[in-house]
Parts: structure tokens; sequence; C-alpha cells
């Protein structure tokens, strides 16, 4: 009975006509066989690409194949987060020097002070050991000498390791949001909602109204405002000669790693905020040190020194600024520095290890904002 109902099914497709490619707007004729449903990127001599097959079809020539191919990513070792430092916070007013003190007992007293740490708007420090006085932390630096101050954490985020380049662009979300059907602020809310670090897939990209939206799933958009973007390379920029480089995008404020033509690695930075941009080039990484004292103040004044010790996993590629840890930024994907390249303390973790002295670092605006001219920038800073 099978092999009789197979011969039939033979004989019928046998006698129906076979199908020729149709000019745009031409009606099938009768007879015609459709295509089963699938994807057809090049319109199929023998079927009609029509219902599921179409619907499909213009799907695919987005980007989206159902089922949804995750990305060829995965999160970096979370032992790379850890650090046999602490930090800590000078809370006090910005325009006073903080007292430091040979004991803790000293510090809780304000009595016989040893040294100072200058005024500022940005004082860390970090420590080895505290002691709780009468409810105060009293905690010893690293460097000698007991201030009073507040023990911090900084952001466990993590960027993405690759096994091979990705076939789509993607990013992270970087404000919680609830995605929309359609772009634009007219269209209805989806039944969608975004979280801030969330990873999401960009398929299209379309401008309404001035503001880029970008589409990461069927029927999901998100304005620009809340997602940063990877823009994937499929060639190495100008200059590069080993194949080795880091991307650096002040735009969308991503870094990517490249290696051998494929992404290795890629996560949300912090860099310099306007005036001092961190500067557009071509440059090498010249000096890693895995941590550094980093102090300075560009205002005449000084009110905007700063001073952050023992800053981890530095890599210094244009003068003053680098790559490096920043254990006090909750968020990133933001400009917000004095030139640096500010990461998480894992992704600053795993690009120390993976960089080496000459690799190449890219710092690029593709939006064509920031200034490029090089009399613009000094040494740079944190």
């Amino acid at each position: 009975m099978k092999n009789k109902l197979l011969l039939l099914l033979l004989i019928l497709t046998l006698l129906i006509p076979t199908q020729t490619a149709h000019a745009e707007g031409e009606e099938p004729k009768p007879g015609e066989v459709l295509c089963p449903p699938g994807v057809y990127l090049n319109t199929p001599e023998n079927c009609l690409p029509l219902g599921p097959s179409q619907a499909l079809t213009e799907l695919a020539h987005q980007g989206i194949l159902l089922p949804l191919i995750p990305l060829p990513a995965a999160s970096p070792d979370p032992a790379l987060i850890d650090s046999d430092l602490r930090f800590a916070k000078l809370n006090v007013d910005a325009y006073e020097p903080v007292a430091l003190y040979g004991s803790p007992e000293d510090s809780a007293n304000s009595a016989n002070p040893i040294n100072y740490i200058p005024a500022g708007e940005t004082r860390y420090i970090s420590y080895n050991s505290w002691v709780d006085i009468n409810g105060g932390h009293y905690l010893q630096r690293t460097a000698g000498g007991w201030v009073r101050a507040s023990p911090t954490n900084y952001s466990p985020f993590q960027g993405l390791v690759f096994s091979k380049t990705p076939e789509r662009s993607f990013g992270w979300i970087v404000e919680s949001t609830r995605a929309r059907t359609a772009p634009g602020y007219a269209a209805p809310e989806a039944d969608e909602d975004l979280y801030r670090e969330e990873v999401v897939s960009i398929y299209s990209i379309s401008n309404v109204d001035g503001v880029d939206w970008y589409m990461i799933g069927l029927n999901l958009w998100v304005e620009r405002r809340y997602i940063r973007q990877v823009r994937i390379l499929e060639q190495a920029p100008q200059g590069v000669d080993n194949n080795r480089w880091i991307d650096v995008n002040l735009y969308d404020q991503t870094l990517s790693v490249y290696q051998n033509g494929e992404l290795v690695f890629a996560s949300l930075i912090a860099t310099g905020a306007d005036p001092y941009y961190t500067q557009p080039g071509l440059f090498r990484i010249y000096e890693k040190k895995t941590t550094e004292t980093m102090t300075g103040a560009f205002s005449a004044d000084r009110s905007d020194y700063y001073q952050l010790e023992d800053v981890p996993w530095t890599m210094y590629f244009d003068q003053k600024r680098a790559l490096h840890g920043a254990y006090w930024r909750a968020l990133f994907g933001y400009e917000q520095t004095h030139g640096c390249i500010n990461l998480s303390i894992g992704d600053s973790h795993w690009l120390f290890d993976w960089a080496q002295n000459g690799d190449w670092v890219h710092v690029w605006d593709p939006s064509g904002k920031t200034p490029t001219d090089p009399a613009f920038y000094g040494e740079g800073g944190a």
C-alpha cells in the first residue's frame, strides 16, 4: 500500500507543469507548484515561493533565519573579575584634603596626621586591611597610612568571547526599556521588556524622524539611545600589519578585538567626554602595567583633581591615554573619561592577558563628531 501511494504522488508530480521564473507582479498560472516552506534567496525555477516560503524568505533577507541562530559567543571566565585589591571612595568634601594617620585610633581621633591626599572631586584608594571604630570604617592604604573611607564594590560586567566572527551585528542594551513593534515612537509597544546589559542581535537599522531604530527581533525595535552596536569589520584598518588589533568605536562605545581575521572579543567601554575626547587614530600599545596609580587635574584651579590608586590592567597607547580597568565606574556604554578607555575589571583583565606591547589600537568615530586634529589633544588622562 505504501509503495502504491508513493507511485501515485510521483505520477501527479510529473503531470503538473514546471514553474518558470515570473517577472515582478506577474500572476502565477493555474497548476503551478508551490515551493515547500523554506527560504529561497534566489528565485527557484521549479516552484513558486509563496505563502510560508515567501514570508520566510523576506525574513531571511533581513538576516532573520528561523529558528534563530545564537551568536557564536560565550561569557569570559568569571575568575577574571576577581582581584586581590580592594577599593574605597573618600567620601568627604571635594574641596578638602584628606589626612592620613599612622594608626586607626589616630584616624578616629583626627590626631597626629602623617600625610595628606589633595582635595579633588574623584579620589579612591586601595586598601589591604580595616577596623571598625564607633561605627566608622578605618582602612589601611596599600600605599601606607590609615584613613576613614567607604569600601566600594565594582561592576561585575563582562563582554563576550567569540569562537568565530558572527554573521550579523549585535549589541548591548544600556538602559532598560520596552521594545516597539515597528521603528518610531508612533508604533505601539511590544510585549518585550529589555534590560541593561542584555545582549541582542541587530538585523536592521531604520531612521525615523532623524532617530535610528534597531531591529532586534521579529517586530521588535529599540531606539538608539537604549542600545550600543558592535559593528563587525570585514578587514583590518589601514596600517595594521599583523592582523591583531583592538578596535575602539567612540560613537557606539564598544571595543572589539580581532585576531587572524576573526572577532575574538567584544564589550562595552567608556571613553573621553567633551572636551576630553579620546583621540581618533591608529596607535600601538607601548607599555603594560598590572597596576598604576593615576593622578591629575585639568582645570586651572585643580578642582577636578583625581587620585585613583592601583588602577588595574593598564595598557598605554597614546601618551597618557590608556586602556584600563575602572573600579569606580558603575555603568559602561557612555562617554565619561578624560581620554582613557575604561573597561570593567573582568574585561580589562581579559584584554591585558591577550594584548602584547606593539599591538595596534584603532580608535574611530563613525559619526564623525569627534575632533580629529591632533592639535586639539593634550596628553590625556583617566
